[in-house]
């Protein structure tokens, strides 16, 4: 089944409804953000259905959403929000997704692009050489089960302990890099086998590493409290729980629908297994969740520890004179226990974040306290041939998407589909023109992740903008680009 265009209510210019009835046992309606000019490319690869879907599991609450880089996902729709009461609702790994914690980190720099551009070559060479990348690659580090579990519990602070990092790097990092209640016995030996091997590695896929300039400032209030200037160098890191993570999924999606059946869980599609929140197989599937999301963090710490000592290299300054200050560091594949206020109540739900990030709004106690006047940074990467854009959350977020927001420009091109009809040399003479280097461990990779393959990222941020959900402060502009 899919829905059709009729099938949709147009509320505003950028939001659309999926009514309960449209699809059999709706227990809410389905949200869908987006332009018009986008919806008939959204109705194509049927991820509407899967947001109708994802009403049909118990204890959802107000509705299911999907911003505007939705795309077919395993499930749920990448791009996809559901929250669910903790005590009638479920949890569920395709709510999660495979690559657990994938995420975005943003590094401010003192330069400005003037001050680098005749060193961007040899930094790109100097960091492709220092950060691990590429399909099962293997990190630098040589790790021990029981390391691996530190890891998992203790999340950034082990790396900071280790002298991978700053002490104050743990307060720009959502959950302060290390989210309570990891518990490594619930991750199998398979998961953890495949984990101590990659931790500090970029991977590969749509995974990456960009030096970018700071192009244009759209809020000088919001851009001055992040540190942030036009024509500043940034690096930006995108990669998540590797080869963990994505086992942590497998493993659990096995037993999530065992548990779908043992507790009477009408599933329209085995993609959506679940357990209810207060069964053990739920609790197993969120603390092993948890510990996957810190081993990210720490990858991304890690990462940017290398990332400061490629400056340091190329530029022989120390790190801090340079800058190399993290903004913020944010998930976008995760599930949490949030408190929101659902028909006039306070309550306690679980939010799955699938491809969405989260985007509280000014004041709120979870955010740092220098960010409290401006709410939270929320990054949201592009394609490597165009840009990037910081935006801080909101309070219509918070009432009405569950605090959350976009997570990236969102494909509209299969990765075959780009191997079909794309070539690598031309895209990477498409990038030079425009200025932006690049080194990556595969022409596969490079084809894959063809700019044409992405939707524009300025649309996507442009309708959450109009629907007051994310408040745009600046746009970045890749000048080089290391991918696995």
């Amino acid at each position: 089944m899919d829905i059709r265009r009729e099938q949709l209510k147009k509320v505003s210019n950028t939001k659309y409804i999926i009514d309960v009835g449209v699809v059999p046992n709706m227990n809410v309606p389905g949200i869908i953000y987006a332009s018009e000019k986008m919806i008939s490319k959204i109705l194509m690869d049927k991820s509407p259905i899967q947001v109708a879907n994802v009403t049909t599991l118990p204890g959802i609450l107000k509705a299911s959403m999907a911003m505007p880089d939705i795309h077919w996902g395993y499930g749920f729709p990448i791009g996809g929000v559901a929250a669910f009461d903790v005590d009638k609702g479920v949890i569920s790994p395709g709510g999660v997704g495979y690559d657990i914690n994938c995420g975005v980190r943003l590094l401010r720099t003192n330069f400005k692009k003037e001050e680098i551009e005749n060193k961007v070559e040899e930094l790109l060479n100097k960091l492709f050489s220092n950060i691990p990348s590429g399909v099962g690659s293997s990190g630098k580090l040589r790790l021990t089960f029981n390391d691996l579990d530190n890891v998992m519990i203790k999340g950034v602070r082990w790396a900071v302990e280790n002298g991978y990092g700053r002490p104050e790097d743990i307060e720009t990092i959502e959950e302060n890099g290390s989210m309570r209640g990891a518990d490594p016995h619930a991750v199998s030996n398979r998961a953890k086998e495949r984990g101590v091997p990659q931790l500090g590695t970029l991977g590969a896929g749509n995974h990456f590493l960009e030096i970018q300039v700071v192009e244009e400032v759209y809020n000088e209030e919001a851009a001055k409290v992040l540190g942030l200037f036009k024509g500043q160098i940034t690096v930006l890191i995108h990669t998540g729980s590797r080869g963990l993570g994505h086992q942590v999924a497998s493993d659990y999606i096995e037993v999530m629908l065992n548990a779908a059946r043992k507790y009477g869980i009408n599933l329209v599609d085995k993609q959506l297994a679940a357990a209810p929140f207060t069964s053990p197989e739920a609790k197993r599937y969120f603390s092993a969740m948890v510990g996957a999301a810190n081993y990210a963090w720490v990858n991304r710490q890690l990462i940017t520890h290398w990332t400061r000592e490629s400056f340091k290299d190329v530029f022989k300054k120390s790190d801090r004179e340079m800058g190399l200050e993290i903004i913020y560091d944010v998930a976008h594949n995760i599930a949490k226990v949030e408190e929101h206020i659902v028909d006039g109540k306070k309550v306690k739900v679980v939010v799955h974040r699938k491809g969405a990030t989260r985007a509280f709004p000014p004041n709120h106690s979870e955010i740092p306290a220098k960010y409290k006047s401006i709410g939270q940074p929320v990054l949201v990467p592009g394609d490597m041939g165009r840009y990037s854009f910081v935006l801080v959350g909101t309070n219509k977020a918070m009432s009405e998407t569950f605090g959350s927001t976009c997570h990236g420009a969102g494909r509209v091109m299969s990765r075959s589909q780009a191997l079909r009809e794309e070539e690598a040399n031309a895209i990477v003479n498409n990038l030079n023109k425009k200025g932006i280097k690049i080194r990556a461990e595969s022409k596969k990779t490079i084809v894959e992740e063809s700019p044409e393959a992405y939707k524009d990222v300025q649309d996507v941020v442009d309708v959450l903008q109009e629907e007051g959900i994310s408040t745009k402060v600046a746009k970045l502009k890749p000048i080089a680009v290391m991918k696995g």
